[in-house]
């Protein structure tokens, strides 16, 4: 099955050429080597915007390539698969941009465009010091000049891009009394202003994840900021704010996908060729079990980021509740599948120069900060249990947009352009994706009644309406809760979104199987090969009874060492992955390199650019990773404070 926005991805895919070849550019050496030296990857960055990654930020309406979120989603797992600090670097630029795009007037969309266009890095300010996740406590304030313009005074902290990025839309106070109309976002350019009088820079944050990223902050004093920089007019700062994290929420989950397609792949190499008690380890029960688990899991996060991004432009008034599932459980499904992969892995987990270059122990310190961008865990389920009342209201109702569902599911469809003035704070009919679970289960059973082979999936699917049935009791016994969030409540609204999962993942295999059948990744969809066990891996996760059927399992596992050993991703959609060398591989007194047992791909030699290989890899402790502030700023050079020449976001 051909589908454009893994086509667009696979563009780019094969631009950056085999990571461990050498003259390739984007390549695995480079990014360690910039991991250990904490150092921004400007160099990659430039090569992405050499095939147009900025354009992607940038709406059609607006002459870029935004035309889908699909699309962009699929563009971003490609940069992430390959090293997250570059997703994460080059990537803020379009959180920077995002208000804009929903609230902000023609001539600065316009004008924001150009400069995007040009290579001007732009940055989302948000977070304080003092306050995290809290905007309403918000202290950096905005004052009338007297002149039409603003003043602008206060620090944000924790900002990705805040030294490198020359325009910064800026969350201030523009009531004393704050409120939820007492905030406005400004677009600062610092361009405009005088380093030293009107600002300073807040030192990067040294951290044990994304170490070559630009997490610093920016201090204001009296900025003067034009009238016409305020984005959505005065007073609609965090609603504007809180439509645009839904939007950025959703892409989020691109860093996921391509951690895990990462780790995944490194982890089922290592399998492959390791041997215990005189058998592979790809060959003993457990090690079976933890590869096919996490397996399911991948296909469970793509299915929902899928259905998630395509229904931005769909079901927009119902993002508020795909956008809180997906930011939720797409990262920590992904933190699941590395703890799970590093226990097969073992101390290789850890070391940097003994398995696949060490890029393991990278994505998972890279991989533990993205729970924490654009809202954590607390505050994505904190935003579904402020929905419990209209959710659990839309379920019993057969409420919520089911045909914008199906035109989600299906792959078919031509996705309509985003109409930012559909985008809601809250889903005021329920969800149409969960609506059409029960239209789901019985088409699953209609199937199932001719081909007995899909009996293992209908069974599964059959428990997940039971129990979605049971969370909307449970929903609906929280439905008055406001503040003081009871834990139970959390815990019914990570149940609820594993059952949203499992209504994308129905709804998806129902609308594209029969098209799915003939493609490379046919045998996937064929039988339920994919839908059953990860089905079963989300009633694992609900905690119910006897799930975890061994049955469900074997298939999947096979398909995914299929697609390993013939250079693919390991992924709904037809995909060649740029190189297949990376399997097995060390530094100098490392590992021998290897292939699978069967034979192993031939490695694709092709690389875009010509830099000069490198040979060497780092050094270092391979200690257990934790990607939270060391407690102590960056003092060398990479850590930049300069400003960053025009014509690169980098």
């Amino acid at each position: 099955m051909d589908h454009p926005p893994y086509r667009v991805a696979q563009e780019l895919e094969s631009l950056l050429g085999d990571p461990e070849a050498p003259g390739t550019v984007f390549s695995h050496a480079r990014s360690l080597e910039l991991d250990e030296n904490e150092e921004f990857p400007a160099d990659l960055c430039r090569l992405l915007e050499g095939w147009g990654l900025q354009e992607f930020y940038i709406p059609a309406e607006y002459g870029g390539r935004l035309t889908d979120y699909e699309t962009v989603m699929q563009v971003m797992r490609v940069v992430a698969r390959r090293d997250l600090t570059v997703a994460v670097g080059h990537g803020k630029t379009y959180l920077g941009g995002v208000c804009v795009w929903i609230s902000g007037t023609p001539e600065q969309a316009r004008g924001l465009a150009a400069d995007i266009r040009a290579g001007v890095p732009v940055s989302l300010a948000l977070t304080e010091r003092a306050h995290g996740s809290d905007l309403l406590a918000g202290d950096v304030r905005c004052e009338a000049d007297g002149a039409g313009g603003w003043r602008v005074s206060g620090e944000k902290w924790l900002i990705n891009n805040a030294t490198r990025g020359s325009l910064l839309s800026v969350l201030t106070r523009t009531s004393e009394d704050g409120g939820p109309r007492g905030f406005t976002v400004l677009l600062v350019d610092k361009r405009r202003l005088t380093e030293g009088e009107h600002y300073r820079h807040v030192d990067k944050i040294r951290t044990h994840g994304i170490r070559g990223a630009d997490i610093s902050g920016i201090v204001l004093d009296g900025a003067p900021v034009p009238a016409d920089a305020a984005v959505g007019g005065e007073g609609g700062g965090v609603e504007t704010v809180l439509k645009a994290l839904q939007l950025t929420r959703t892409m989020c989950a691109s860093l996921s996908l391509g951690a895990a397609d990462h780790a995944l792949g490194i982890a089922l190499d290592f399998a492959e060729r390791r041997e215990l008690f005189g058998r592979r380890l790809i060959d003993l029960p457990q090690a079976r079990h933890v590869l096919a688990s996490a397996a399911a899991d991948v296909l469970a996060g793509e299915a929902l980021a899928t259905v998630a991004a395509r229904s931005v432009h769909t079901v927009p008034d119902e993002l508020s509740v795909a956008a809180a599932v997906t930011k939720y459980l797409v990262p920590t499904g992904t933190e699941g599948v590395i703890g799970e992969l590093t226990r097969l892995l073992g101390a290789r987990a850890f070391l940097k120069d003994v398995h696949a270059r060490g890029m393991f122990q990278k994505v998972d310190r890279d991989h533990r900060i993205v729970g924490l961008f654009d809202g954590n865990t607390l505050v994505n389920l904190n935003s579904l249990v402020n929905q419990f009342r209209s959710l659990s209201r839309g379920w019993l109702r057969g409420g919520g947009d089911t045909k914008g569902a199906v035109r989600a599911f299906d792959l078919a469809t031509e996705l309509p352009p985003l109409d930012p003035a559909r985008l809601s704070l809250v889903a005021r009919r329920g969800s149409g994706i969960m609506a059409t679970l029960p239209t789901s289960v019985a088409a699953l059973r209609a199937e199932a009644a001719r081909r007995p082979e899909l009996k293992g999936a209908l069974g599964a699917a059959e428990r997940l309406l039971a129990v979605t049935g049971r969370v909307h009791e449970e929903m609906d016994a929280h439905r008055a809760v406001v503040s003081d969030v009871p834990p139970a409540a959390f815990d019914v609204a990570r149940r609820y979104g594993l059952c949203l999962a499992g209504a994308a993942c129905l709804g998806l295999w129902t609308y594209n199987h029969r098209a799915a059948d003939a493609g490379r990744t046919g045998e996937l969809w064929r039988n339920g090969v994919w839908l059953w066990p990860v089905l079963d891996r989300l009633l694992v996760k609900l905690g119910e009874p006897d799930a975890g059927d061994p049955d469900a399992y074997p298939a999947l596992l096979e398909r995914l060492r299929a697609a390993r050993e013939a250079g693919e991703l390991f992924s709904l959609i037809p995909f060649t992955l740029g190189g297949t060398t990376e399997r097995g591989t060390g530094a100098p007194g490392g590992d021998a390199r290897s292939t699978h047992a069967s034979g192993g791909a031939t490695p694709r030699t092709h690389a875009p650019g010509g830099a000069t290989p490198r040979t060497h890899a780092p050094g270092g402790d391979g200690g257990p990773p934790a990607a939270v502030p060391q407690g102590h700023t960056d003092t060398r050079a990479a850590a930049g404070g300069t400003r960053t020449p025009e014509g690169t976001s980098c």
